[in-house]
């Protein structure tokens, strides 16, 4: 029997809100940005147009005339790329600006003129005339979602809730872009320091001209460049070295025992490092904050559209997911976010301020935890998500406010379960998404990505009591899995003890340990069940389990847990390889033992009925495997 959704009451939906029916979705989600615009292709284009153009094109050398000294323009040229193809993923509005400032350099630095002779600078424009296209067709896409949703809304529009109108977004994004400029902007005043230094001693020093005698490296790779002027011989450190050829002549300058070379005059690369990653990072965060505040306001601004849906939240990653009014057994999602709870403050203050590292982002799935009773209640939701402890979210009516398109804002009403009389409203901290397949997905995986689960009756159907004990073991995927960590422990034993005894042996004592828990699970791991409970088979012993205290069993991370009410739960990883299994059109067999598991754990009838005999519970194989590691270590010290 089907589930009915959790209703929400009558009076918390808006008069003459409209049902979002499976056709109107359809047509919704069918507006989706083209394949060929996602931003993936576009990210590959332009990074491998500008690692050939690198490549090709001749890096100028190290001279007294141009000296290899700090280049803030340049810096500031590659921190624009940088942000654009971070952008090209996240935010098309602003990739478009940042794409049109990096060919306006490009233009400067005579890139155009440059582009009919040389293949690789024209590679790179075509890679990006291709990501702008792509950029301007998700943009017109949008504009199209928009008006497919306000057609499905039709003419009523609402006002946010009040608890939402409290919501607000931006102030961790604009805290780690302060901490992170601050950075960026402590690595410009050093790397000034480390110029002001040399410029202030080399004004008053002596310049003169000398001969390279010898060009070698020292033990850590650094060139050592000998310089002979003014019969001494000074020695300098050199990041090019190829830029001075023995007996060729140099400038130096010279000051008591200071002496520089004029074509490198410092070495202040940390700090513009520093300076680029800060900068970088600090106006991304600074970036999203704005356009995440922005959006925010804007879905405050005034009466919405609303549409009668369907929500789930999602039982691995804690997305929310909308489907169709009329679609009660959830079958095909239209969109998910994530969502965090809105709290009406009575006292007029701003609650629930709330902001992802990914605010306003077309593409993001990231979610970061704010202050307040917004965040506690989603850091309990992720907890016991991680902890797989959650029992399946319901469907739930909910009224869903803000216009829909890739990228949007928005906030719905609705309650959490059907015990609960009180309503809910929570707010999008990322951006909408269309339930598509992702890009790495094929043929019948996609549909299984979105709904991978199946109903306990589903499961059954294929199972039918037995007397005996049933047993799951490990199987091809698993043992192959077990056999080549096999041969990393080997060879990682083999490898420290060729070496005489320092630090790295601590690498064999930490490391061993956890490998030969993995082996043998991979190997051996078994799960038998029998009239009163559950044999686990691991690495080092067999666990008993009663019926009674299972709580639950789970499949993640390639691994199986088992939930007890009281102790610990019981852990078996690895037990294969999920991503390769369906990677190569396999249902994982791990996962396929875990939905059996539950299948005997909810539906009694179908537990054996005898009990398990001894030869039938397992063999850890742990023990022995510690005896064959430590007789291949005596081997590999008497081999050596």
């Amino acid at each position: 029997m089907t589930r009915q959704p959790v209703p929400l009451p009558a009076e918390h939906i808006p008069p003459g809100t409209a049902d979002w029916r499976t056709p109107d979705a359809q047509r919704w989600l069918a507006a989706v940005p083209a394949r060929w615009a996602h931003p993936l292709w576009a990210l590959l284009a332009l990074v491998a147009s500008l690692i050939w153009d690198m490549v090709a094109a001749p890096v100028a050398p190290c001279t007294s005339a141009d000296p290899c000294a700090a280049d803030w323009l340049g810096l500031g040229v590659s921190v624009v790329l940088v942000l654009t193809l971070y952008w090209v993923w996240r935010q098309p509005r602003l990739a478009l600006a940042g794409l049109a400032a990096v060919l306006t350099g490009f233009a400067v630095d005579g890139g155009f003129t440059a582009a009919l002779g040389e293949p690789s600078a024209l590679a790179f424009l075509m890679a990006a005339a291709f990501t702008a296209a792509g950029l301007v067709h998700r943009l017109a896409v949008a504009v199209r979602q928009r008006a497919l949703a306000l057609e499905a809304a039709g003419p009523v529009a609402q006002p946010l809730p009040a608890a939402a109108r409290t919501f607000r977004r931006g102030r961790f994004s604009f805290a780690l872009a302060a901490l992170l400029l601050a950075a960026a902007g402590f690595g410009y005043w050093q790397a000034q320091q480390v110029v002001d230094a040399y410029e202030e001693r080399a004004a008053g020093a002596t310049h003169l001209s000398g001969r390279v005698t010898a060009l070698k490296e020292d033990d850590d790779g650094i060139g050592i460049l000998k310089v002979e002027a003014d019969g001494r011989t000074h020695r300098f450190e050199t990041a090019f070295p190829e830029d001075f050829p023995v007996d060729s002549r140099v400038d130096i300058v010279v000051d008591g025992d200071w002496a520089a070379l004029v074509a490198e005059p410092y070495d202040a690369f940390g700090w513009e490092l520093l300076v680029l990653v800060g900068s970088v990072t600090g106006l991304a965060f600074l970036a999203n904050g704005v356009d995440g505040r922005t959006r925010s306001q804007r879905l405050r601004r005034g009466p919405l559209p609303v549409l009668h849906v369907l929500v789930r939240e999602g039982q691995d990653d804690g997305r929310t997911w909308v489907f169709a009014a009329d679609d009660p057994e959830g079958l095909r999602p239209i969109l998910h976010f994530h969502s965090l709870y809105a709290f009406e403050d009575e006292d007029g203050d701003e609650e629930g301020d709330e902001d992802g590292d990914e605010e306003g982002d077309e593409d993001g799935d990231g979610l970061d935890a704010g202050d307040g009773p917004a965040a506690v209640v989603e850091l309990g939701k992720v907890t016991e998500i991680l902890r797989g402890e959650d029992p399946p979210q319901p469907l739930r009516e909910a009224v869903l406010y803000g216009v829909l398109h890739v990228g949007a804002e928005v906030a719905f009403v609705a309650r959490d379960d059907a015990d609960d009389a009180e309503v809910s409203v929570e707010c999008s901290v990322t951006a909408v998404k269309p339930a598509v397949p992702r890009l790495v997905e094929l043929g019948p995986q996609r549909r299984k990505r979105m709904d991978p689960r199946r109903s306990v009756d589903e499961i059954t159907a294929g199972m039918t009591p037995t007397a005996g004990p049933r047993a799951w073991t490990a199987h091809s995927f698993s043992r192959a899995l077990g056999l080549g960590l096999l041969l990393v422990q080997g060879g990682g034993i083999w490898v420290t003890l060729d070496e005489e005894l320092s630090w790295t042996w601590l690498w064999l004592a930490v490391g061993l340990p956890w490998l030969v828990t993995a082996v043998a699970t991979a190997l051996t791991w078994r799960i038998t069940a029998d009239r009163d409970g559950l044999w686990v088979t691991g690495a080092w012993r067999v666990r008993r389990i009663p019926w009674n205290v299972i709580t639950s069993v789970r499949h993640s991370d390639d691994g199986i847990r088992v939930g007890r009410a009281k102790d610990s739960p019981v852990e078996l990883s690895p037990t294969g390889w999920a991503w390769l299994e369906r990677r190569l059109g396999r249902e994982p067999h791990a996962g396929r033992a875990v939905e059996e598991l539950q299948a005997l754990l909810l539906r009694p009838e179908l537990r054996p009925l005898e009990e398990a005999p001894t030869g039938r519970q397992g063999v850890p194989v742990g023990p022995p495997l510690v005896a064959l590691s430590v007789l291949w270590g005596v081997a590999v010290l008497l081999l050596l």
